[in-house]
């Protein structure tokens, strides 16, 4: 696997910069790893914000389904795109605060690993790219909505 990521740009960024080769816990690193991009993104205008993200996912589709076909594994552990893309979508529009930033993180990783209905309908009918992406994404909207109510609350 570290061949195919030190050759190939596309599986650099599906394995989440490397993150997600991590022995232990790769979903957990590959959010870890989307911190820093959240942070060169968070003073975005809203919108623009919210199409990088956009862009990010449709290409998140093309990465990590090819990268599951070159793995022969639908969705590899080490394949991390994902989380990188779900925490971006969790923090749009998330308060600049640290208490946040880790918030944010906690409440993704809490989504992403328990799958509550329909996420794990989701994660264990919808293959390819598509399916490896789109249950994060529908992890990172509880996790969103929570934050959302957490800074409300807080303001």
């Amino acid at each position: 696997m570290r061949r195919l990521l030190l050759r190939d740009p596309g599986h650099l960024l599906a394995f989440g910069f490397g993150s997600g080769l991590a022995r232990q816990a790769p979903g957990t690193f590959g959010t870890l790893a989307a911190v820093p991009l959240y942070l060169l993104m968070r003073d975005l205008p809203l919108g623009m914000y919210l199409a990088v993200v956009a862009a990010l996912f449709v290409l998140g589709i093309w990465l990590c389904g090819r990268t599951a076909r070159a793995l022969g594994v639908h969705d590899a552990p080490a394949i991390v795109w994902d989380e990188v893309v779900g925490y971006l979508l969790v923090m749009a529009a998330a308060p600049h605060a640290v208490w946040a930033v880790i918030l944010g993180f906690v409440l993704f990783r809490l989504f992403d690993i328990a799958k509550p209905w329909p996420i794990r309908w989701v994660d264990r009918r919808v293959t390819g790219g598509f399916g490896i992406m789109l249950d994060d994404v529908l992890a990172a909207l509880p996790a969103w909505l929570l934050l959302q109510i957490t800074a409300h609350l807080l303001a």
